[in-house]
């Protein structure tokens, strides 16, 4: 199905460049599951990108479904991409079009029209089981809802092959579950051939038949379930305490947690209730505009009489004669 004969790519001129890709053989069989798997930097995703030609390679040949796509023209090798779909890590949803609108997109590039159109968005949609999502926008949707989307655009126009890049590296661990099920669905019922770019091991213990690790631009292993036999992956659908002690929660024990949980949440209501709000408290403290500015008044009033009846009595002492004792004294 899929066959790359010594691609390399380089960033870069071919003589002084960096190579993101050296020299890469790999066959992938119709109708399997294939992982790539490899640290970030690796050239995982540039590999993949070049099974579609949207990274075109520096050197060598690629061949989907028996056709040559690194010889053909511009306009042949968009109608070969038709028959290739790719789903990516960031969704690349279009986000002022809805979850249906995102599925029509490349069936309006296909020339595909009204009612037939139309069919093809809610049969993809309900596929990923989001048809009664069809109106909502991206920004109203989960990340896995959004990755479902991304990947009901992906089979909308009958790919032959599914190309995958980090498909799941954005989610949380049920989310990605429900995301790996649904791409061994796609495989299963439809046919389809899927190649997955990851840097988790368990994505590819959960679903991939077979497995090339790639380094430093290069695959350097390649493995196969039926041949070698592959680790159980986790159970991401059993409940964070069941993958970290390895057992369920007994129902006493689910009952007792959601009496203390309920306990909790009354004392803190209870304390909320008997507390007043700081804004309630500062203005309690802080006193009303007039009563301030009157007290201000009074204060300023006080201090000016004061003031006054200091100076008067300076001015008193200065008109008695020197050595006078004030009245009521004896002089001298």
């Amino acid at each position: 199905m899929i066959t790359l004969e010594s691609v390399s790519k380089y960033f870069g001129s071919v003589s002084v460049g960096q190579a993101a890709v050296q020299e890469v053989d790999l066959h992938i069989e119709a109708g399997g599951i294939h992982g790539i798997v490899g640290s970030s930097g690796a050239g995982k995703s540039t590999l993949l990108r070049m099974m579609n030609m949207l990274e075109r390679p520096d050197a060598g040949r690629v061949i989907v479904a028996g056709i040559e796509l690194t010889a053909l023209p511009e306009r042949k090798l968009r109608e070969a991409r038709q028959r290739i779909g790719m789903i990516f890590q960031q969704f690349n949803l279009v986000h002022n079009r809805t979850a249906g609108g995102n599925v029509a997109a490349p069936l309006e590039l296909a020339g595909i029209r009204g009612i037939e159109r139309k069919l093809r968005v809610n049969e993809c949609l309900e596929q990923v089981g989001l048809l009664d999502r069809l109106q909502a926008y991206p920004a109203q949707l989960s990340g896995g809802q959004r990755q479902r989307v991304a990947i009901a655009r992906a089979i909308a126009n009958r790919p032959q092959v599914l190309l995958c890049d980090e498909p799941t590296s954005a989610l949380d661990p049920a989310s990605t579950a429900g995301i790996l099920e649904l791409l061994q669905q796609i495989n299963e019922e439809l046919g389809v051939t899927i190649v997955i770019v990851t840097h988790e091991m368990d994505v590819i213990k959960s679903i991939c038949h077979t497995v090339s690790v790639m380094q430093h631009g290069r695959i350097t292993e390649s493995y196969s379930r039926a041949e070698h036999g592959f680790a159980p992956a986790p159970d991401y659908t059993r409940s964070y305490r069941e993958q970290l002690l390895g057992e369920a929660q007994s129902p006493e024990h689910q009952h007792e947690s959601t009496d203390t949980l309920l306990t909790v949440a009354k004392e803190q209501q209870q304390k909320q209730s008997e507390q007043p709000s700081l804004q309630q408290q500062r203005h309690r403290e802080q006193p009303h505009p007039q009563e301030h500015q009157e007290h201000q008044e009074h204060q300023e009033h006080q201090e000016h009489q004061e003031h006054q009846e200091h100076q008067e009595h300076q001015e008193h002492q200065e008109h008695q004669p020197f050595g006078t004792k004030q009245q009521g004294g004896d002089s001298k």
